[in-house]
């Protein structure tokens, strides 16, 4: 019966947590229980209550260590690894990622603020989004954060924002460099269809825009090709097509000594899943950039990527508590748990799979049953997981479900008007609060009754 639940039992990945289906520090007590953190996860529960958010310190920090390794290993110019706190944003990640030397790539306002006071260097931090407002746009510039320009409004807004500040902006230029993963098809002539970013064929008639402008400088371009991403080969393409840029903007009079090859290196959801390991994959950008720079006689510029997923999910995990169950004789069983949709949309809107067990019978001994998960949401597509093999169990038990560190927490709502989880950090058998849970009252706090309804009563 072992080998329903064998990713408990598989070797750690310990130099590339993305190939782990488990958090590194998770085990198996005496007592047969989960433990992660050397925290037991039952006491966790016993505390702060579940739904329970829980991202396990070590594991974060070995997955930052690999990319700064493996980037110093294969790239013998400059680079710097941004973290895309779109996986998870929060004063903690923030912290945290800076102080394992990354930068930070940002989308909004809130993201940004949220750098800043966590502790991000400004100099570190990227803004990226294809529909910035002004009120964003000036926030980073004032700021001095880097403004990645993905579109002809952002361009125009900037150079007006430039010539009344009279300062120079260094920018970047996000482009669709004809390449798309998954189906690993190749767009030599154009771009694929991408909200983001412009077009590579536009790009000439760009580079004579901003040599036009008084006061932008283009010192950098920026492309990302896909996320969840398992296959090598369409990196390797995109070092030489990002060097070619850089010959054809020397053309106009721009010295782009900056490129930024995004991110979207997978990670292993379920047993099934075979990412290539983070030093695989920057071993491949970083040879396809050395190589088409020794082939240019280019100088090396400045190597950013953008994991995100890579360096937080695999390190969360999200506690639940069984409530109802609900049996349909020749058909399935559901059982209900105190979260959903809410806390994990990824499931409903991506049609996402996860890895989960029992706290209390991890390896799943004596199972002969499955089970529908079915969120506490009024939708009936809230369910986490179809058909799981599960060890017997009963109201009350704790449910495990593992590599929901990114997008999780991040893409949360108070749907049905339900509190989001807290969330906790775990390291050395010691627990500590990085996100407070949400109560009922909370949600209130920014409704407002009109005057005229108050009045009426």
């Amino acid at each position: 019966m072992e080998e329903k639940q064998s990713f408990l039992k598989q070797k750690i990945d310990l130099e590339s947590p993305n190939r782990n289906i488990v958090p590194i520090t998770t085990s198996i007590g005496g007592d047969g229980k989960l433990s992660v953190g050397g925290c037991s996860i039952e006491e966790l529960v016993k505390k702060y209550d579940s739904p329970l958010y829980i991202l396990d310190e070590f594991t974060l920090r070995k997955s930052c260590k690999a990319y700064k390794r493996a980037l110093e290993k294969y790239y013998p110019g400059e680079s710097l690894p941004i973290y895309a706190s779109k996986a998870n944003s929060s004063l903690f990640m923030s912290n945290l990622v800076s102080s394992e030397g990354f930068g930070l790539d940002a989308v909004s306002e809130g993201e940004l603020l949220t750098a800043l006071k966590g502790g991000v260097p400004n100099e570190k931090i990227v803004f990226h989004g294809n529909n910035k407002s002004d009120k964003e746009i000036e926030f980073a510039v004032r700021n001095n954060i880097k403004v990645i320009v993905d579109n002809d409004y952002d361009l125009e807004r900037l150079e007006e924002l430039s010539n009344s500040l009279n300062r120079d902006l260094e920018i970047m230029i996000r482009f669709t460099p004809g390449i798309e993963c998954h189906t690993h098809e190749y767009i030599k002539t154009g771009s694929f269809d991408s909200k983001f970013g412009f077009g590579i064929e536009k790009l000439n008639i760009l580079f004579a825009n901003i040599r036009d402008t008084k006061h932008l400088k283009l010192t950098g371009i920026h492309a990302h090709i896909g996320s969840q991403i398992f296959e090598l080969d369409p990196h390797n393409d995109l070092g030489e097509i990002m060097v070619n840029v850089i010959l054809s903007a020397k053309e106009f009079g721009h010295n782009i000594d900056e490129i930024n090859i995004g991110g979207g290196l997978g990670i292993k959801y379920t047993e099934i899943d075979d990412p290539p390991s983070i030093d695989e994959w920057v071993k491949t950008i970083s040879n396809s950039v050395v190589k088409s720079c020794e082939k240019n006689n280019l100088d090396f510029p400045k190597l950013m990527c953008e994991p995100g997923r890579s360096i937080v999910s695999t390190a969360g995990i999200t506690i639940y508590k069984i409530g109802a169950f609900k049996e349909i004789p020749g058909l399935r069983t559901y059982l209900s748990v105190d979260g959903g949709m809410s806390d994990n949309p990824r499931p409903i809107t991506y049609q996402s799979n996860y890895s989960a067990c029992l706290v209390s019978n991890p390896l799943n001994n004596n199972s002969n049953k499955k089970y529908t998960i079915a969120g506490k949401h009024c939708e009936s597509g809230d369910v986490l997981f179809k058909e799981i093999d599960l060890a017997e169990c009963k109201t009350g038990e704790l449910i495990c479900v593992f590599g929901t560190g990114a997008y999780n927490n991040s893409m949360s709502s108070n749907y049905n008007r339900i509190p989001r989880p807290a969330a906790l950090l775990v390291c050395d058998g010691e627990a500590e609060i990085i996100q407070k849970r949400e109560s009922p009252s909370d949600l209130l706090k920014y409704d407002v009754l009109p005057d005229r309804f108050i009045r009426q009563n």
